[in-house]
């Protein structure tokens, strides 16, 4: 049986886009720092990385080489404190993931859809001035699926994400399996790296119309159960690999500083 790929999207308490032309980018308040150029060495090492997820011929695998790599990679971040850094807000698409133990089998089916293009928008809602973390799922031109979370950095503090619990209703996982205890603690030796944030709305958009996406994102009883955070661990201009509250490692590409 298969999963239709639109319920990815439930799994990335991401894994990790207010596209279609909802909300735009609007130059964002910044208290980090703008991120040092990558050298020579860094480039070449993020050019094998790139070449090594393509000859994967797939977006979620568990490879050694592409593992080794994004170690290699997070030893050399030149973003200081990259959840808070300019370079962090655009559209991101989503190369590679790990089947992490705790992924489900409704992301691994569909991260393996390659004929879907799958993003990760990170803006500010020019309405609200509020963060977003935004995933969207394109279909076609004119048809896609956004779920939009709401999202809080030191930049962008927002009250209701303060220390996360459980993420269980009824003793039942929604999102999958999420890391606790120490492992769920964010890095000391990397600050302003994590960004959290909780599912808020969805639609499936078709051009000229959009229907609701039917998860209730918004009923108190459920409000804990779609919280995560990613801590990004590497952030150049082309590039970003985070972990997911699940464990789960992504590697994006960016796409574009602004979405329109």
């Amino acid at each position: 049986m298969k999963i239709p790929v639109y319920l990815f999207i439930l799994s990335l308490a991401l894994s990790p886009e207010s596209a279609c032309g909802l909300q735009n980018l609007f130059k964002p308040v910044s208290f980090g720092g703008l991120g040092g150029s990558v050298s020579r060495k860094t480039k070449a090492l993020e050019d094998e990385l790139l070449s090594a997820i393509s000859n994967e011929g797939s977006r979620l695998a568990n490879s050694e080489s592409v593992a080794s790599l994004i170690g290699r990679l997070k030893s050399q971040n030149p973003t200081p404190e990259p959840a808070i850094a300019p370079r962090v807000y655009g559209r991101w698409r989503l190369l590679y993931t790990n089947n992490a133990d705790t992924s489900s089998p409704i992301q691994r089916s569909a991260v393996n859809a390659q004929k879907y293009s799958i993003y990760q928008d990170i803006i500010v809602n020019d309405n609200t001035s509020q963060l977003q973390v935004n995933q969207v799922v394109k279909f076609s031109d004119s048809v896609a699926l956004s779920v939009d979370a709401l999202a809080s950095t030191a930049a962008y503090p927002l009250e209701e994400l303060t220390e996360r619990k459980s993420g269980t209703t009824f003793g039942l996982s929604i999102l999958g399996v999420s890391l606790v205890g120490k492992e769920a603690e964010p890095d000391p030796e990397r600050p302003n790296s994590r960004i959290s944030f909780v599912f808020d709305e969805g639609n499936f958009d078709f051009g000229s119309f959009r229907i609701p996406y039917p998860v209730p994102f918004r009923l108190p009883l459920l409000r804990d159960a779609v919280k995560g955070w990613i801590d990004i661990t590497y952030l150049s201009e082309r590039l970003r690999i985070a972990r997911g509250n699940k464990g789960t490692t992504f590697v994006l590409l960016k796409e574009n500083d602004n979405i329109a």
